[in-house]
């Protein structure tokens, strides 16, 4: 597979984990699905999903570079990440409502 889309599924796997770790706090939860009620089981789930899918990002990395440069990518996108999902939570928190697999809060 070519290396410039191993990359693109690596950094869209950081937007998606950091998502689901962000969904896994009860404030940004709230944020974006409104007050549909969360359990704490729903919450490992999402802290789960959100680490999978960030290691899963790190194994993508290490499969396209060498180690040295794929943490560096790694670390760099997960940064990116978080700013994008920071920066969708103060803008469209409802955007995020496709990685809680719930209908956004009217």
């Amino acid at each position: 597979m070519p290396e410039n889309i191993l990359l693109s599924v690596a950094l869209i796997l950081s937007v998606a984990g950091m998502g689901w770790f962000a969904l896994a706090l009860d404030t940004h939860w709230k944020q974006v699905c409104g007050k549909q009620p969360r359990g704490q089981a729903s919450s490992r789930v999402l802290r789960g999903l959100g680490g999978a899918a960030l290691s899963l990002s790190l194994i993508l990395c290490l499969k396209v570079d060498h180690p040295t440069m794929a943490a560096l990518v790694w670390i760099m996108a997960l940064a990116g990440a978080a700013l994008i999902v920071a920066f969708t939570l103060s803008w469209r928190p409802h955007w995020l409502a496709l990685l809680a697999a719930r209908p956004p809060r009217r």
